[in-house]
């Protein structure tokens, strides 16, 4: 580690956007950069691929979060001035199969995080929250001031009250600084196609199913419903690259180190403000990778919004962000990361 540079730890590094955002903050070159994960769904292999990438080596724990006498480990063996938190479960539909599951892990280990936070005054944070907090909203799109109603899965609810606890603390601590970007639905792979979303077990999300069913992995794909109140009958949601996600939390980062943001609690959205529905997506991978995808429209899956898409214009006008690829770009990287993996045996 370079003494000089300030060091942020990423959770859930090994993860999908985790691993994608050490890229950045590493190609960035300002930080020092330190990961913890337990590689409940992800795999040791993400930080190999990121050296691969990156031609740098970070300092890694493999640790729970919910273990707190661990978790404080990290913290007494570097000096920490930022977090990024992106340890959670992330699956809707196992969310409400498995409830307590999802309450005890994503809430029980921002609570070790923020406690730990406040024990060694760490006074910035950066947490990925979700889209998923604004559930079946009635008018589209949605910007930061848009209503939270009753969430539509205990994942969505965990997001709800992570922003909630982040919120409280920020009112008590007047130094400390929190920023909750509530993204959209994150897809493709890195440009290199070496690291992309990488999930031990059967992936939940849509793009990584679409590609494969196309790779031969699964036999077909079954969209999830396709009689709701849409222009096809199926979900629609805002998509964007995980690469311009990655980018965001580093220029979220920057801006609460150096001071710029106008209260101690901030909210962002990120999204393309694009909404495309499953068939839509589905049309997108076959233009791009010439596969006709073989899908079937099956059931609808329980916890699921009917659509959602974004107004990022707060995060254009605060952070300098914006979305760089559409949605040509993220299923090329999706498609050339999933041929990247059956030919190096992922």
């Amino acid at each position: 580690m370079q003494m000089d540079k300030k060091t942020i730890l990423v959770t859930g590094g090994a993860g999908y956007i985790g691993s994608h955002t050490i890229i950045e903050l590493l190609a960035n070159d300002k930080y020092n950069v330190i990961s913890a994960d337990c590689f409940y769904n992800s795999s040791p292999k993400a930080y190999t691929q990121i050296q691969e990438i990156t031609g740098k080596q970070i300092k890694t724990y493999d640790i729970d979060l919910c273990d707190e006498k661990e978790f404080d480990k990290v913290f007494t063996e570097n000096k920490i001035v930022g977090v990024i938190h992106f340890a959670a479960f992330k699956a809707v539909g196992e969310s409400v199969e498995l409830p307590l599951k999802y309450y005890h892990n994503n809430i029980a280990s921002l609570v070790n995080l923020l406690t730990l936070c406040e024990k060694y005054k760490v006074a910035n944070v950066i947490f990925s929250s979700s889209c998923s907090v604004y559930g079946n909203v009635q008018t589209l799109p949605v910007d930061e001031n848009t209503p939270m109603p009753k969430a539509e899965s205990p994942y969505a609810y965990t997001k709800q009250i992570g922003e909630q606890m982040l919120e409280d603390v920020c009112k008590q601590h007047a130094s400390f600084n929190a920023i909750a970007l509530r993204y959209f639905n994150p897809v493709g792979a890195h440009i290199s196609a070496k690291i992309g979303e990488w999930s031990l077990n059967k992936p939940n999300n849509l793009v990584p199913l679409i590609t494969g069913t196309a790779a031969g992995k699964y036999p077909q794909l079954t969209v999830l419903g396709g009689d709701y109140p849409t222009r096809d009958g199926t979900c629609i949601r805002d998509y964007i690259h995980v690469s311009d996600i990655a980018s965001a939390h580093v220029l979220a980062l920057d801006y609460l180190l150096q001071h710029k943001n106008k209260a101690n609690f901030e909210v962002f959205n990120l999204g393309s403000g694009t909404g495309v529905s499953v068939l839509e997506a589905i049309a997108a991978f076959e233009k791009v990778s010439g596969k006709k995808l073989n899908y079937k429209i099956g059931e609808r899956r329980a916890g699921d919004v009917v659509a959602v898409y974004s107004d990022s214009n707060k995060a254009y006008n605060a952070l300098g962000w914006k979305c760089i690829h559409d949605i040509d770009s993220m299923m090329k990287t999706a498609w050339e990361w999933e041929l990247y993996r059956i030919k190096n045996n992922f």
